[in-house]
């Protein structure tokens, strides 16, 4: 159905064109534009459209339409408020969902426009308006209900309205008094107090005293006995009455009406089905609490409107003040609407006739005209990033039946599709060091020690307080945090752990476990050295895809294979990869369609295989729940246009992104509540609330308040002080409210922000000493050449770490981030970064010498900056970095024969990844042909070719 510009009302010309909120006041049967700064002042002789625009994360607009109807409103006012709605809708494209607002029952989506709350005045435009701020300030009592939104009602100034069960806000000229009834909730107080800072701002310019007044705690305070003598003095509260308010309608049965001539009659039905709407029709849902009106896309616009005056009509019934009248359109029906029904498919396919361009595109293209560039190009598709710092400290353990296995550093970046592993990440956080504990499963894993994993995982964070932030994962469908604090992965067939053993000794299936000497095709994928992957996949030719780049090997035979679609990048990716799996062997290039013989005989002979890339499902806007959990039945409440203020400590939450959910636990919730958020999480995808086809494998996070990771915290603008504040959501708010922001806490500076692509921008000594805090026996850590640490140990405490464990290494992404931010920008030169580094040694007073090792003369004093600044130049803060001279900078040095990977006497506590830093001189040049000099001028994967050849990496 389309609308002619001519029939629709000029004061809707434009509308719905970028995101954001539009209201009209419907003034003599016409719609006027309400200006912005009158937003959410309400009048209760009044009717209004409003109209909200939501820009999705592909671009596209959605709307929402609602028409709320002041209590004193005329039927002819409300009549015409309905009719412009279902006109503004066709005028969007008739796919907008309406919804019919009554004063004091709104819907929980209208009231998230306008939080913390409305609060309607008297008057209207038929009786000139009563400007109640111009008069004198009078004292006004309001009661408050809900715990997610709030609905705000003026009632008597009297004590018989006052009850045990709500919560009530009495506004004086000089305080804003709120009365707590005892029966109300935490979450239903600490909602309230965000009124009583509306109407602080709104009715006192900011300038007024809050008091809060316990019911039942008798005369406590001064402010006790104030707020009681208003009321002429303490008596007894009467028992609430219950009225049309308070009843319950979930008895109600629901009932389909078909409209027809104006007039709804019932549709007799064994059970409600898709099938029973035909397109041509439209149709009344009656549930009780919402009636529905359902438009179908072949219906007219005065058959809408009669559709929407018999809908009225039945709502103008007894006991249906509390009804929500809610209008969709064929395809583009709501999931409340959807679940209402005992079947409804997946998907409908409905004609939606294309717009402006894309209308041109289409005839152009029935004419045989080559239409490529007239149709809107899809919308660039960003680089996800992790949104972690990627320089902290990984702990890799495979799970055996109900024990776990510790992995060296050189295996905990393989891992096994018949295992299941547990991996412990600790990272710098913002005041104190944070951490991630996760799982991950196998596709081939077996169910026993799936959930061994998940009770180890369990215990490790109970262990912590239940502080660290927890994932579940299953293969296949890794985000890319985790791909990002591995960096360099590779999943193998098979699997090492008794459970897989016994599966396929039961099973009687084939032991696909990786042989190293064996036949393998892998899959490469990745966005870069930091983020790489090669995935076994089946050695056939159909496995291959020509938008990648494989490695095939057969014993002493190795083959790499480019997909014509592939890019110089992944190709780069292939020769880093082969470097891990086969290194010491040469490969033979095979490009796409040019293959030798040899090459498809390793696959079975030639097959099709697919060209397009494997694609994810991109992460959708966020959503926001409320869980309440009764008789192990979950019940989720969506909480719209959320901010962190609706993360009430005593309760959980889900955020759904479509890709992944996260579980958010309050502070109070109870220890045995917060074991089972990992269950909860499995309801949710199970339940599919949202009938968004969610995978039951898709990530699970758990996070913890106080704790909450970057990666949680982007989709909110978030204040870390709320979160760290103590007490309950009341207490909180409480202290918010009176101080006018929440306190702040004293804590050490940390670091320098991070670039969440990469590393960080600059490694500061806090941040050096903070990635040994973690563990005494840790297994690998990052973040800095072995050669800037040797300079850096110079100067600091020796008592301050094991100098014998070389930090972390420097990346070239630590100080030039990918995205420079304003802040960062000022470090883009390689010369201002070491400028900053020098500035920061410059900064300490002792200059202690290595523990290991005979002393070294001590620099002149008056030399200090000489030797620092050559020391700094000295190094290039780059990927490919210089590193020196070991013995030179104050490394130890061991034996070539204590450090090649197969020695039978290792040497302990030395980073793992560089090897080759411990030997000296003569024996560098020995094992690897050069000097150290020319070595780390190669590229980082020819070093590590050299190195696996040697048995150093």
């Amino acid at each position: 159905m389309a609308v002619s510009m001519r029939d629709l009302d000029p004061a809707f010309h434009g509308a719905g064109q970028k995101a954001g909120l539009e209201i009209w006041r419907i003034e003599n049967f016409l719609p006027v534009i309400v200006p912005q700064s009158s937003h959410g002042k309400f009048f209760m002789g009044d009717s209004y459209v409003i109209l909200k625009t939501t820009a999705s994360k592909s671009g596209a607009l959605r709307h929402d339409i609602h028409y709320w109807l002041g209590k004193d409103t005329s039927q002819d006012e409300a009549g015409t408020a309905a009719i412009k709605t279902v006109e503004l809708d066709a005028a969007l494209g008739g796919r907008a969902v309406q919804y019919r607002e009554v004063q004091g029952h709104e819907t929980a989506k209208f009231l998230s426009y306008f939080k913390p709350c409305i609060i309607p005045q008297e008057g209207g435009i038929a009786s000139g308006f009563k400007h109640a701020e111009a008069e004198e300030h009078t004292t006004r009592l309001f009661v408050c209900k809900g715990k997610h939104v709030v609905h705000v009602k003026e009632v008597s100034f009297a004590r018989s309205s006052l009850n045990h069960d709500d919560i009530f806000i009495l506004d004086t000229k000089s305080k804003i008094f709120q009365f707590n009834g005892s029966n109300s909730s935490i979450q239903e107080r600490a909602k309230a107090l965000e009124v009583v800072q509306y109407i602080k701002d709104t009715y006192h310019d900011g300038k007024c005293d809050i008091a809060s007044i316990e019911d039942g705690k008798l005369m406590a305070d001064a402010d006790t006995g104030e707020f009681w003598a208003l009321f002429g003095g303490f008596a007894p509260l009467p028992k609430k009455t219950a009225n049309d308010e308070d009843k319950n309608f979930d008895s109600h049965s629901t009932k389909l009406l078909r409209v027809e001539k104006e007039k709804a009659e019932p549709v007799e039905a064994d059970s409600l089905t898709r099938e029973l709407l035909e397109t041509n029709k439209c149709y009344l849902l009656d549930c009780g609490l919402e009636l529905f009106v359902w438009m179908g896309r072949n219906t007219s616009l005065d058959e809408r409107r009669s559709a929407s005056g018999a809908a009225e009509e039945l709502l103008r019934g007894p006991d249906r003040s509390k009804s929500h009248m809610i209008r969709v359109i064929e395809g583009f029906e709501t999931v409340m609407f959807k679940s209402k029904f005992d079947s409804w498919p997946q998907t409908v396919d409905v004609a939606v006739s294309e717009d402006g361009r894309g209308k041109v595109a289409a005839l152009l293209k029935r004419q045989g005209v080559n239409v490529k560039g007239l149709l809107k190009a899809d919308p660039v598709k960003e680089e996800p990033q992790p949104y972690i710092d990627c320089t902290g400290n990984l702990l890799v353990w495979r799970v055996n039946g109900q024990e776990k296995i510790l992995l060296p550093a050189s295996d905990q970046s393989k891992i096994y599709s018949g295992d299941c592993y547990i991996f412990q990440y600790s990272y710098p956080g913002e005041d104190k060091e944070e951490h991630l504990i996760g799982t991950w499963f196998g596709k081939q894993s077996v169910e026993e020690e799936r959930a061994s994993a998940i009770s180890l995982a369990s215990k490790m964070v109970e262990s912590l307080k239940f502080l660290p932030a927890q994932a579940r994962i299953y293969e296949g469908n890794e985000p890319i945090q985790f791909y990002s604090i591995f960096q360099s992965l590779i999943v193998l067939k098979g699997g090492l752990s008794d459970g897989y053993k016994k599966y396929v000794a039961e099973k009687e299936v084939p032991d696909e476990t990786y042989q190293e000497d064996g036949v393998a095709l892998f899959r490469v994928q990745g966005s870069g050295p930091d983020n790489m992957q090669a995935i076994q996949v089946e050695a056939v030719a159909s496995s291959l895809n020509s938008s990648y780049c494989y490695i095939l090997h057969s014993g002493s035979t190795v083959f790499t294979w480019s997909g014509s679609l592939a890019t110089t990048d992944d190709q780069e990716l292939v020769e880093r990869q082969l470097d891990l799996i086969k290194p010491n062997l040469q490969s033979k290039p095979q490009k796409e369609n040019t293959e030798s013989e040899q090459f498809w005989d390793l696959l079975g002979g030639k097959a099709e295989y697919p060209s397009q890339k494997i694609v994810r499902d991109a992460e959708s806007d966020p959503r926001l729940f409320s869980c309440i959990v009764s008789n192990e039945n979950l019940k989720v409440v969506e909480i719209y246009n959320f901010t962190q203020d609706d993360l009430m400590t005593e309760d959980m939450f889900i955020l759904d992104c479509h890709t992944d959910i996260f579980v958010w636990v309050g502070q109070e919730v109870n220890s045995k509540d917060k074991m089972h958020a990992l269950t909860i999480g499995e309801k949710f995808l199970e339940r599919d609330f949202l009938m968004e086809k969610l995978s039951h494998e898709a990530p699970i996070y758990i996070v913890m308040e106080g704790s909450e990771p970057p990666f949680f915290t982007r989709f909110f603008t978030w204040d870390s002080a709320k979160s760290k504040m103590h007490g309950n959501s009341f207490q909180r708010k409480l202290t918010i409210v009176k101080h006018g922001r929440a306190p702040t806490v004293d804590k050490p500076k940390r670091r320098t922000p991070v670039s969440y692509g990469g590393r960080s921008s600059v490694p500061e000594k806090s941040q050096r000493s903070r990635s040994m805090s973690f563990s005494p026996d840790r297994v690998r850590v990052r973040g800095r050449s072995p050669a800037f640490t040797a300079l850096a140990a110079t100067f600091e405490s020796a008592n301050a770490r094991n100098l014998s464990t070389p930090p972390p290494m420097v990346r070239k992404s630590q100080l030039y981030p990918k995205s420079v931010t304003p802040d960062s920008s000022k470090l883009a030169s390689k010369s201002s970064a070491i400028a900053e580094l020098t500035a920061s040694f410059e900064k300490t007073n002792n200059i202690p010498r290595s523990p290991k090792g005979p002393p070294k003369p001590k620099p002149e004093t008056n030399n200090k900056d000489t030797f620092m600044s050559s020391k700094m130049e000295s190094l290039t803060i780059e990927e490919d970095v210089k590193e020196g001279e070991a013995e030179d900078e104050g490394v130890p040095i061991y034996p070539y024969e204590r450090l090649k990977t197969t020695s039978t006497d290792p040497v302990a506590e030395i980073d793992v990844t560089k090897r080759e830093i411990y030997l000296s001189s003569e024996e560098f040049r020995e094992h690897l042909g050069m000097a150290k000099d020319a070595f780390y001028k190669l590229p980082k994967w020819k070093q590590n070719k050299l190195k696996m050849a040697v048995q150093l990496f």
